[in-house]
C-alpha cells in the first residue's frame, strides 16, 4: 500500500446515528474521503457521505447482528472496486469491525484497521462465562486490529489493559464537538439566570433508570422552583412509556427528539445545568464513560452534574468545570440543588470557568483525525509513532 492514506472505507453500526455522522465528517473535514460501509436501523435515509447500505439490523437483537457481519460482509465485497481505492479501514463497534476484518480477509488486502470502541458492552464485562467467552471472540479482533481509538482513558485502562495487554495501540479521541459542524458560535455572554430558579436538562439516549427516578424525585421536591427538561430517545426496554411516566409532574416536559448538532444551541440555552450521570451498566461502563453531554454543554457554557466516582465527574474536576454528587447521589442531589437556589453563586462561577476553556477542550480539530490515520498506519508498519 501508499506511504499515504486518502480515502477511509468506514464501518459503521448504524448510517443514521448521529455519532457516526460525527466521525465521518470529522474524517472529510480532515480532508479523507469517506465511504461508509454501514447497515441503517429503519428506513433508509440521506447521509453527507457515500455509503452503501449493509441492510437493516435493529436494536438489541444480536443473533440479527452476528448473522449480519456475513451478510454485510457479502454485500460490502460487491462494491470491490470501492473497497480496493481505500487505504484504511475504520470500525465503529465489535460487530463492525468483525465485518471489517472478514472483508479485509477475503479481498487478501493488507490496509490497516482501526477499532473505534465507544462503550464497553456488558456483555464483555465481569467474570461470567458467557463475558469470558464474548471477550475470546473481542481478543482475536483486537489482535488483528492495528489501533484501538477509545472515548475515555477509562475504556483502556479497565477493559484494553487488563484483559489484552501488550497486543493493541490506542488512542484518546473524545466525543468532542467536530471543527466546522453545524452546532453555530460560543455564547459571548452567559445564560440569563432566574434566581430562585432551576432549570436541568436531561439529554440524548434516555436509557438510565436510576437517573430518571432521581430527577422525578427532583421534581417532585422542588415542584415550583425546578424545571427538569427531558429531550432524546428513551431506551423502550427500560423506559417504555416515558410519558406516562413524567405526566403527574407538570415541571418535567419530554421534548422528543433532536437534530444533532444543529438544535444544540437551542436545546443548552434553554437550561441552566445538565445532567450527566449514567447507571445503565452500572460498575462498568457507566463508571468509565466520557458522554457527549459534558462537551456540548461545556461549549454553550452549562455546568454539568455528575456522579461522584466516574470518569465523568473525575473529567470535570480536572477541568474545574463541573459539579460532583456525593455518594449515595440520592442522599446529596436534593441538598446540592437545594445549595444552588438558594446561593448560585457556584453555578455561575463554573460558567465563567467553562468560558475561559479553550475551544478545544470541548471541539475536535480536523488534525485529529490526521493524527489517527498516521498512527494507525505506523502501527501497521510496525514503526514507533512520532509526533510533529
Amino acid at each position: 500500500m501508499s506511504g499515504e492514506i486518502k480515502h477511509i472505507a468506514f464501518f459503521g453500526h448504524n448510517a443514521k446515528d448521529s455519532a457516526v455522522r460525527r466521525r465521518a465528517i470529522a474524517m472529510q473535514r480532515a480532508g479523507f474521503e469517506v465511504t461508509g460501509f454501514m447497515p441503517r436501523r429503519g428506513e433508509a435515509t440521506s447521509v453527507p457521505f457515500d455509503w452503501v447500505d449493509l441492510g437493516e439490523t435493529h436494536d438489541n437483537d444480536y443473533v440479527h447482528r452476528v448473522k449480519s457481519i456475513f451478510t454485510g460482509a457479502k454485500t460490502a465485497l460487491a462494491q470491490r472496486a470501492t473497497l480496493d481505492r481505500a487505504d484504511l479501514f475504520y470500525a465503529r463497534n465489535l460487530d463492525m469491525l468483525a465485518t471489517a476484518l472478514r472483508v479485509r480477509r477475503l479481498m487478501k488486502s493488507s490496509v490497516p484497521v482501526v477499532y473505534e470502541c465507544l462503550d464497553i458492552h456488558h456483555r464483555l464485562a465481569g467474570d461470567a462465562l458467557s463475558a469470558k467467552a464474548f471477550r475470546q471472540f473481542e481478543k482475536r479482533l483486537v489482535e488483528a486490529s492495528d489501533l484501538i481509538v477509545v472515548s475515555s482513558p477509562r475504556f483502556e485502562e479497565e477493559h484494553f489493559r487488563r484483559y489484552y495487554p501488550g497486543r493493541y495501540q490506542h488512542m484518546l479521541i473524545e466525543n468532542r464537538l467536530i471543527e466546522g459542524d453545524a452546532f453555530g458560535p460560543r455564547p459571548e455572554h452567559a445564560l440569563p439566570h432566574i434566581p430562585g430558579r432551576l432549570r436541568v436538562g436531561w439529554f440524548g439516549n434516555l436509557r438510565c433508570r436510576r437517573s430518571l427516578e432521581l430527577l422525578k424525585d427532583l421534581a417532585r421536591h422542588f415542584p415550583h422552583a425546578v424545571e427538569i427538561v427531558l429531550r432524546g430517545y428513551p431506551a423502550l426496554s427500560v423506559i417504555p412509556d416515558l410519558e406516562s411516566e413524567i405526566a403527574p409532574f407538570p415541571n418535567i416536559t419530554y421534548h422528543g427528539r433532536y437534530k444533532a448538532p444543529e438544535d444544540l444551541n437551542q436545546i443548552y440555552g434553554e437550561v441552566d445545568l445538565v445532567w450527566a450521570g449514567d447507571w445503565y451498566e452500572a460498575g462498568f461502563n457507566s463508571l468509565w464513560l466520557l458522554p457527549n453531554r459534558v462537551y456540548e454543554g461545556g461549549y454553550f457554557g452549562v455546568p454539568a452534574f455528575a456522579p461522584e466516582g466516574t470518569e465523568t465527574a473525575k473529567w470535570l474536576h480536572d477541568h474545574g468545570i463541573g459539579l460532583i454528587v456525593g455518594d449515595p447521589v440520592e442522599n446529596h442531589f436534593i441538598p446540592l440543588v437545594q445549595h444552588l437556589l438558594n446561593d448560585p453563586s457556584p453555578m455561575l462561577e463554573l460558567r465563567r470557568s467553562l468560558a475561559a476553556l479553550p475551544r478545544d477542550t470541548f471541539v475536535e480539530p480536523p488534525a485529529v483525525m490526521h493524527e489517527m490515520a498516521q498512527r494507525a498506519l505506523a502501527a501497521h508498519r510496525g514503526d514507533a509513532y512520532r509526533k510533529d
